[in-house]
């Protein structure tokens, strides 16, 4: 490696580790979360991810009042109303000082930098529930690739240690990114959000040309190299987005027939509603703020749809938060399908 790869692999900007997750992977998981994402999409429900700079986030149950934020910001972006603290975005320059200062961390600082070797060392105190439950490591995000030296180092470093490791990827990066980190990743989870060009740009603000393409190189490189040794396909279920007949059975389609026998599971992600205080806190609109949760028959429509699209049938899973339409029974017709089971268009972007 050169001087500034060499540079770039001795530090990333880490929003958090998630230790005990069973939703990134096999077996019981530390999942570390990477700052930065190329996609803005309308239903994210880690929007404290997008950013690759550290950010300020207020957390109204912890406030005490105290001004103590207030008197360490040097910008003066923060202010305290009747509703709370407000941070005026276009003056805080993420110095974190108010984190810092704050006594009861209301204020929390989103983004820290983590040396390799002192990250590695972190996550391998759960090393026992990895090897228990036949776990491991996720890199997610935002979207590790944006910071592929540390990204390729960090995975590479817990391989040879033993540990399985696992990328989780939006696509959205440049193939040399991508085949620098998988060189290293026993398993892609890989995102098919939006099988047409148009409606991916409108939702992620990026049309999926790249992605698709990116996806079947990963397909083609597991022909040859060791690694990844699987690849799990996962696609949001997102109501007057996503979830439409139409998209499952063409991302079906473009599995089938693109990618063959190396996709091992297909998970349909439900809609999560429960990151409204993250936008809230980071002082952003966020247009799927009143969508409610699909019912489990309305997931398993979908689900249904899958199976029929072309693909080995026993792929596809379905996971994520349900709940029962307002008014309605377990049993009875969810309200989100309509005009044959597809949702309308209310509420995209």
């Amino acid at each position: 490696m050169n001087d500034s790869t060499t540079a770039e692999a001795a530090k990333a900007l880490i929003l958090r580790i998630q230790r005990l997750s069973t939703e990134d992977g096999p077996g019981i998981r530390s999942t570390v979360f990477f700052k930065g994402c190329p996609l803005q999409c309308t239903w994210c429900h880690n929007p404290e991810s997008i950013s690759p700079h550290p950010q300020v986030h207020w957390v109204k149950s912890r406030c005490i009042g105290c001004r103590t934020c207030l008197d360490t910001c040097e910008q003066g972006a923060l202010s305290l109303t009747p509703d709370g603290v407000q941070i005026d975005r276009s003056l805080c320059t993420g110095c974190l000082s108010c984190t810092n200062a704050c006594p009861s961390t209301a204020l929390e600082a989103l983004g820290q930098e983590w040396a390799l070797d002192e990250l590695v060392s972190e996550v391998l105190k759960d090393r026992i529930y990895f090897e228990k439950s036949r776990g491991g490591i996720t890199i997610s995000g935002g979207e590790p690739t944006m910071q592929a030296p540390f990204a390729a180092a960090f995975l590479r470093e817990l391989r040879e240690r033993g540990i399985h490791t696992a990328l989780d990827t939006c696509g959205q990066c440049p193939q040399k990114n991508l085949a620098k980190v998988i060189e290293h990743a026993d398993l892609v989870l890989y995102d098919i959000k939006e099988i047409d060009p148009e409606r991916h740009r409108r939702f992620t603000g990026a049309t999926n040309e790249r992605i698709l393409n990116n996806l079947v190189f990963v397909a083609e490189t597991m022909k040859t190299c060791a690694r990844p040794a699987q690849l799990w396909v996962r696609t949001p279920i997102i109501p007057g987005h996503t979830a439409t007949q139409d998209n499952i059975l063409g991302i079906g389609e473009f599995i089938a027939d693109k990618l063959g026998d190396s996709v091992s599971h297909w998970e349909l992600c439900s809609f999560n509603n429960l990151c409204t205080h993250k936008y809230d806190g980071l002082g952003l609109h966020w247009a799927c703020r009143d969508f409610k949760l699909m019912s489990k028959q309305e997931l398993e429509y979908f689900a249904d749809i899958a199976r029929g699209s072309g693909v080995d049938p026993s792929i596809v899973q379905t996971s994520g938060p349900t709940g029962i339409p307002a008014g309605q029974d377990e049993g009875s017709p969810s309200a989100g399908l309509v005009n044959g089971g597809v949702c309308t268009e209310e509420g995209s972007s």
